[in-house]
């Protein structure tokens, strides 16, 4: 994997956290007093450079506007772009606008959107074929956990979404981990297309991987969705309209004013402080951990995201 640039104070993170010898990055660093004291994610996150974070791509990111405010999803065409493009269509048709959450499912999922509505589709297509997995080949730099994992051969993180790899086929693909977005289809593997979509809230339910199209990950919102109200009607769903939420909008951020944006900014996952980060909380070294785990699940790695720092003025 091709990694930028790094300063020696952020070598010294990484060495600090992962708990190389202060020799691994120099006696002049070696005497800095921080060597001392591992790191906490928290303080690896402190001391991040502005190139350790990046913007999402407007034309690929949705606002869902709910009554309780605004969730930020960054849609996924590394792993699907048929399906990203698909939704990115619907959203500039306002398909979504004034449907609602129809599900959700206690520790699973909830679901909005209406795969038998009859609203304009504008340029989007009603199914697409599935795209559960992708070839490894051309793939964005991988940066792979260094721990087993139950259901596939190596875990990681692709252009910041959780992801899988299998070397042996050739094959990579998105997980489904908590806050993860995909679109939701009938037994035919090729029935869903974005209308119908939904978001993980629970325990990551890993059997799904490879069987459903993952389109994205909520960014910022899921205390709005994980909070809605469980459905009492079988697998989560809403037995009674007055039940659902209705969705105001869902817009490409490229088709919202500039002023009413939300400047956000995500942890890459293909540098070393993003390295240093899963390495703080895969040892959780802090007092009141007494026994760290020493390993991470691919699904215990919550990717930070934050609002843009202000620049400071001159």
């Amino acid at each position: 994997m091709t990694q930028p640039t790094t300063a020696p104070g952020r070598l010294l993170i990484l060495a600090l956290v992962l708990g190389l010898p202060g020799a691994a990055v120099g006696p002049a660093l070696a005497a800095e007093p921080s060597a001392k004291k591992p790191l906490t994610s928290a303080e690896v996150l402190a001391a991040s450079a502005p190139t350790d974070w990046r913007t999402p791509d407007p034309a690929n990111t949705l606002y869902m506007e709910l009554p309780a405010g605004r969730v930020i999803i960054e849609l996924a065409p590394e792993f699907a772009p048929h399906h990203a493009a698909n939704i990115a269509a619907l959203a500039r048709a306002h398909f979504f606008d004034g449907l609602s959450i129809t599900r959700a499912q206690d520790n699973y999922v909830v679901q909005w959107g209406d795969a038998q509505s009859k609203k304009p589709l504008g340029d989007a297509q009603r199914t697409l074929a599935a795209e559960f997995e992708r070839p490894l080949r051309g793939l964005a730099p991988f940066t792979r956990l260094p721990d087993p994992d139950t259901y596939a051969p190596e875990v990681g993180f692709v252009a910041g979404f959780p992801a899988a790899a299998d070397p042996a086929t050739g094959r990579a693909w998105a997980l489904h981990c908590y806050g993860m977005v995909g679109a939701g289809r009938d037994n035919d593997v090729d029935s869903g297309g974005g209308m119908e979509l939904y978001v993980v809230i629970g325990q990551a339910p890993r059997h799904l991987d490879r069987n459903i199209t993952l389109v994205g990950r909520v960014l910022r919102g899921m205390e709005y969705l994980s909070v809605m109200p469980r459905g009492t009607g079988a697998l989560g769903f809403y037995e009674h309209p007055e039940e659902r939420v209705t969705i105001r909008s869902v817009q490409l951020e490229s088709e919202v004013p500039p002023a009413q944006r939300t400047a956000l900014q995500v942890l890459r996952t293909d540098t070393p402080t993003f390295q240093a980060y899963v390495a703080a909380r895969r040892n959780r070294l802090e007092e009141w951990f007494k026994v760290p785990a020493g390993r991470i699940d691919v699904c215990n790695v919550p990717i930070p995201a934050r609002l843009r720092p202000a620049t400071p003025a001159k």
